[in-house]
């Protein structure tokens, strides 16, 4: 009979479904049959009438008709666009539930591919925002063409339709505001706009970059050609109109490919890089170096790493996929010597002046991956006592968790942007590092993004 009832569930049934927690992508979970329902919009508590879009052997995709009894902490999204965007997951959610059902993400993704036991693994409070919106620093919006008005935005959830965003409530608002000038000189220049079906076109992405301490902002403009029709006027334009724009570059990109950077940056006017504060610490960045996206909890996310690292003055410690050098030359100044490495050779340039203008001489930074350039210096009689790894969402490339394995630092903290893969990691180091505590850090409010330090000590 459980079979006859199985094979009837198909796309557009209708059932009733009571969410436990949210996923990793921020969607409301729930089971049904023994299957497990994602249903994006939904929250915990929450018991509602879900619609099946999709029905596969293990799990089922679903949609709200209608909420039967709906959570506490559900409130009115103030974003017009908020359903389209797909930017935001959970400005459904109030911050402080917000808050809280990160951490049990991090929790989740921990029982799931972690064989550490629950009560053994001390999950912090996550550390949130006074003042969760206007946060992000850099944006970078796809250009199209909707009925010959130029837009710029995300594609929507789930479609290839672009989603014009005109005022971002996440987006910091000088950002904004230089994206939304920079579309109308387009627009009145008639520089063609690119189309990805057709590949004609020059203009894909405008990125956006400011410094939210100095003000000073960076425009990048992604482009499938290096030749830009009107680009001295649009130059004059960009420097008369939005003066406070202190860099314009170009990068070319004329690849089909979803990545925004290709491979050639050209400096078009202005400097080649802006200025960025943290704390007491000054940083240039050049248009392709990575640096954290939410200036204000990137100090409350290296204070934490600085307590995980412990430090007395004379540890030696990696930096590694180091970028412009933010987290290592947080630490110089507490350590006996650092040193970092980064796969892009703008973001080591970026770093060696960053360190040079605070005349840290305890900082050597190298292009190349960590573990191969790790092992080079181990070779050469120095062995790190602390590794901090702060990888993208993939996680630790395998051959530099391999090299930890080999070498044991006595301590490693782990800058994670992606719970799964922490989680994973951490599982593979296991049989030689014990987790002392794992620490979450809200870096982007209103998204299911979560950013957590992690503290691991070498088994004696």
């Amino acid at each position: 009979m459980k079979k006859t009832q199985e094979a009837v569930l198909e796309i557009g049934q209708t059932f009733p479904l009571t969410i436990k927690r949210l996923g990793i992508n921020g969607e409301g979970v729930g089971f049904f049959k023994r299957k497990v329902v994602f249903v994006p919009g939904a929250l915990p508590g929450e018991e509602v009438v879900a619609e099946a879009t999709k029905v596969l052997p293990n799990l089922m995709e679903a949609k709200v008709k209608k909420i039967r009894k709906k959570s506490p902490d559900r409130v009115a999204p103030p974003c017009p666009i908020y359903d389209k965007c797909g930017g935001c997951q959970l400005q459904h959610l109030n911050y402080e539930g917000q808050l809280r059902e990160k951490r049990d993400i991090v929790i989740q993704a921990f029982e799931r591919y972690s064989k550490i036991p629950m009560d053994q693994l001390e999950v912090r409070e996550t550390i949130g925002m006074e003042d969760p919106w206007n946060y992000r620093n850099k944006s970078q919006l796809q250009v199209g063409l909707q009925k010959q008005k130029v837009i710029a935005g995300l594609y929507g959830m789930n479609s290839h339709e672009l989603v014009d965003l005109s005022d971002c409530m996440i987006q910091h608002e000088s950002t904004n505001k230089v994206t939304q000038v920079i579309k109308r000189m387009l627009e009145k220049l008639q520089i063609p706009i690119y189309n990805e079906r057709t590949r004609k076109g020059i203009v894909r992405t405008i990125v956006t970059r400011v410094g939210i301490q100095t003000g000073e902002l960076q425009v990048i403009l992604i482009t499938a050609k290096k030749e830009i029709p009107n680009r001295d006027k649009l130059i004059r334009d960009i420097q008369s109109k939005l003066p406070e724009v202190k860099s314009i570059m170009q990068n070319i990109n004329g690849e089909k490919t979803s990545l925004i950077f290709g491979n050639q940056t050209m400096h078009l006017s202005g400097e080649e890089t802006i200025q960025e504060v943290l704390g007491d610490l000054q940083f240039e960045l050049s248009a392709r170096a990575f640096f954290q996206l939410n200036p204000t909890q990137t100090v409350k996310l290296y204070d934490e790493v600085k307590k995980a690292a412990g430090l007395t003055g004379k540890e030696k410690i990696v930096d590694a996929y180091c970028g412009v050098g933010t987290i290592g030359l947080w630490l110089a100044k507490d350590a006996g010597e650092i040193r970092g490495m980064d796969v892009i050779p703008e973001s080591i340039t970026d770093a060696r002046k960053n360190a040079a203008n605070h005349s840290f001489n305890n900082v050597k930074y190298e292009v190349g991956k960590a573990e191969d350039v790790l092992p080079k210096w181990v070779k050469e009689g120095w062995k790190p006592d602390v590794v901090v790894v702060d990888p993208p969402r993939t996680g630790c490339d395998a051959g530099l968790l391999n090299t930890l394995k080999k070498i044991k630092p006595k301590k490693i903290v782990y800058v994670s942007c992606n719970p799964s893969t922490l989680a994973k990691d951490v599982a593979e180091l296991g049989k030689n590092y014990e987790v002392k505590y794992l620490q979450p850090v809200d870096m982007f409010p209103h998204t299911a993004h979560v950013e957590c330090v992690t503290q691991l000590l070498l088994k004696l």
